[in-house]
């Protein structure tokens, strides 16, 4: 049993705690060794869409097991349903597993579980995971920054909200820097359309790595201006991480992992 630090909402005690645990973008061997001491530790795991099945196979099997995860325009319990869920699981005196793809904290809405947690006086703990950014980019051979290219990166959200993805597109168009979309697929063109209307050039490169880490990984380059057309030629599907800038062109030389290459 590894030691736990616990934070409380307030001077209430319970019984049960939650772990919000990273589980990284697939490969299970990104997993850290605190999750997966945790994993093995758990009464109850709440687990999202994005958590791949061999993860899920490194649980004791006594483990129960409940799914909450989101596709775009359908949520199997929606976020504040999740957040309860939480609570009231901690309060029947379980420890309770919330596996998260990638890192709990970056898109994972992890800050607004803990939020709920907090109010509610439940004892919990952070594990970080391996981001899908940094994940999908290495195992593409990509490297988000590059002193000859790129000495920033940004993470930015491609989620499409109410049809309209209002970002600040002036900062992200800025030259020297590496943007990384993450849940971009679907609004992909407008991305790419809303990029080239603040100044980058459509020669820009672009990589979509969909199922990135897996063996089932496939990572396809283009530019700005050629993206849609090789979208049109292809049969690409969530999760697809979109990363933009010249250390794109890098991945020619530094590609490492050898899987379905397109």
């Amino acid at each position: 049993m590894i030691e736990t630090l616990d934070v409380v909402g307030n001077n209430q005690p319970q019984i049960g705690k939650v772990f919000l645990v990273g589980a990284g973008p697939g490969d299970p061997e990104l997993l850290t060794l605190k999750a997966l001491l945790l994993m093995k530790q758990a009464d109850v795991v709440v687990y999202d869409r994005l958590t791949p099945l061999v993860i899920l196979d490194l649980l004791e099997p006594r483990v129960e097991r409940i799914f909450v995860g989101k596709e775009p325009e359908h949520h199997t319990l929606p976020q504040d349903k999740i957040n309860q869920l939480l609570v009231s699981l901690a309060r029947q005196g379980k420890q309770v597993l919330r596996l998260k793809g990638g890192d709990p904290f970056i898109f994972g809405r992890g800050g607004e579980e803990i939020e709920t947690l907090i109010a509610a006086g439940v004892n919990f703990q952070v594990v970080p995971g391996v981001t899908a950014a940094a994940g999908c980019a290495a195992y593409a051979g990509i490297p988000l920054t590059h002193r000859d290219y790129a000495q920033a990166c940004v993470f930015v959200t491609g989620h499409l909200k109410d049809g309209n993805l209002d970002l600040n597109w002036d900062v992200l168009a800025q030259p020297r820097q590496t943007v990384v979309f993450y849940m971009g697929l679907r609004s992909v063109h407008h991305i790419c359309k809303k990029l080239c209307e603040h100044g980058v050039a459509g020669s820009m490169p672009v990589a979509l790595v969909e199922q990135g880490t897996t063996p089932e990984q496939k990572v396809y380059c283009a530019t700005l201006d050629t993206l849609s057309a090789v979208l049109h030629k292809s049969d690409i599907h969530s999760p697809a991480l979109l990363i933009v800038g010249e250390v794109v062109n890098l991945r020619s030389r530094l590609a490492w992992f050898k899987t379905n290459t397109c």
